[in-house]
């Protein structure tokens, strides 16, 4: 269901998308902005998405953090309206998709539409396509995945979807940007939050020491001392606390 596709099967049925479908240019943008705002300031993430989802014609979204997949739990969801059934199937897929893929085939996807189909087996409800759109975006060193559902016979707007791409890295920076985190009785250091991330990146002990250009023993010294502070008893619960309070 690619645009070029779409473009030219005229005889489906094209649907309106929302209010906004029929407003062009710099004015609708601004408008959709100043929508966005303060949802976004205030953390409301599905606020900020719901508004979105229209503006691309999407009937349902799903926002996850890509970096942070796992093939089994949900903790790498920040927001969703699809049925809970579709999300619990597709966490292995995705984690599959990314750990196959490599450095530079994760930066030339960004905020490029790509199109998968749901299993067969799966309930869709009803005037729901069974294809669904997805494409990733970058907010700092934090890499996202934004999921769209479409009505049946919809028309889709790569260009649209670019052009939320872009809006909905802005509401996440800005609801970051807004300090998200809550009060800590704690301060982790520069080094630690670095080898922080780099875990929830994946990376062992011995590729962080590649990467920062120190000894494998220090990385594991500030791990212990980030779990320390975070009363966690392994990198994972690390990582997965590290994510609730928007430290990665």
């Amino acid at each position: 269901m690619d645009a070029d596709t779409a473009a030219s099967n005229s005889g489906k049925r094209v649907r309106a998308a929302s209010s906004h479908e029929d407003l062009h240019g710099a004015s609708s943008r601004d408008m959709l902005i100043s929508r966005l705002i303060a949802p976004a300031q205030a953390g409301n993430m599905g606020a900020c998405l719901r508004i979105l989802s229209a503006y691309a014609g999407a009937s349902h979204f799903l926002l996850a953090r890509y970096d942070l997949v796992q093939e089994t739990g949900l903790d790498f969801v920040v927001a969703s309206d699809w049925p809970f059934d579709l999300v619990r199937r597709l966490d292995a897929e995705l984690s599959a998709t990314y750990s196959r893929s490599t450095e530079l085939e994760k930066c030339m996807a960004v905020l490029q539409p790509k199109y998968d189909l749901l299993p067969d087996d799966l309930f869709v409800p009803e005037g729901i396509s069974r294809q669904y759109c997805s494409f990733t975006l970058s907010v700092g060193r934090t890499r996202l995945a934004l999921m769209f559902l479409f009505p049946d016979d919809y028309i889709i707007s790569a260009e649209r979807l670019r052009e939320v791409g872009l809006l909905a890295g802005y509401v996440v920076s800005l609801s970051v940007s807004k300090g998200q985190k809550p009060d800590r009785d704690f301060d982790l250091t520069e080094r630690e939050l670095e080898c922080l991330f780099w875990i929830a990146e994946g990376k062992t002990s011995d590729e962080i020491a590649t990467i920062l250009g120190i000894s494998k023993n220090t990385i594991n010294n500030y791990i212990t001392s980030v779990m320390r502070k975070t009363a966690t008893k392994t990198r994972s619960e690390a990582i997965a606390y590290a994510v609730r309070n928007n430290l990665v």
